[in-house]
């Protein structure tokens, strides 16, 4: 089932997310990613763009958390100017470090959203808990070879994204409501 890895939103950065159709969704928190979605790759301390958009969403009422595959050195480092809720080796896409996410943040599931620009890391990891999921076209081309791989298979996903009909997402949205059962019930 390719619908999976759909996302519930599609932009073309962090500054581009209508907030507003955040509010309506009833999200209360969210869950970011780092490279490629909040700065470049491999830059290591956040930018005054993430610092800011970061802030915005604070002071709105949301509440943030960064759930990333790197290193607690490396998460240390970027999260010491916005000082919010962080994972570090999530082993995205496992479910499990969502939810743990949404636990930090004293959330339901249902209440968050994921944000970050690769699909079968991000997005499906948001899926398989019944998040909504948010994708974001990646800030640089230049990334490490195995990401570099994976987008060609991302562009396929996501031409059939584009021409899939809402009864496609009502079928993806039902398997997510079931998914987020079996991610619960690995934690006991």
């Amino acid at each position: 089932m390719i619908e999976k890895y759909y996302p519930d939103l599609y932009f073309d950065s962090i500054r581009h997310i209508d907030i507003n159709i955040l509010k309506e969704r009833g999200i209360k928190g969210v869950i970011l990613d780092i490279d490629n979605t909040l700065v470049p790759m491999h830059t290591l301390d956040a930018d005054e763009n993430a610092i800011s958009w970061v802030a915005e969403l604070q002071k709105i009422g949301f509440k943030v958390c960064i759930l990333s595959n790197a290193s607690l050195k490396r998460v240390t480092r970027f999260n010491k100017e916005m000082s919010v809720m962080a994972i570090h080796r999530a082993y995205k896409p496992a479910g499990k470090a969502f939810l743990a996410a949404a636990e930090k943040m004293g959330l339901e599931p249902e209440s968050v959203a994921v944000i970050g620009d690769q699909i079968f890391t991000d997005i499906y990891g948001g899926n398989k808990v019944n998040m909504l999921t948010v994708l974001v076209k990646p800030i640089d081309k230049k990334e490490i070879l195995y990401v570099r791989l994976k987008r060609h298979i991302e562009k396929r996903v996501l031409g059939r994204f584009s021409n899939v009909q809402k009864s496609g997402l009502e079928v993806r949205n039902e398997w997510k409501k079931n998914r987020l059962q079996i991610e619960r019930s690995r934690l006991k």
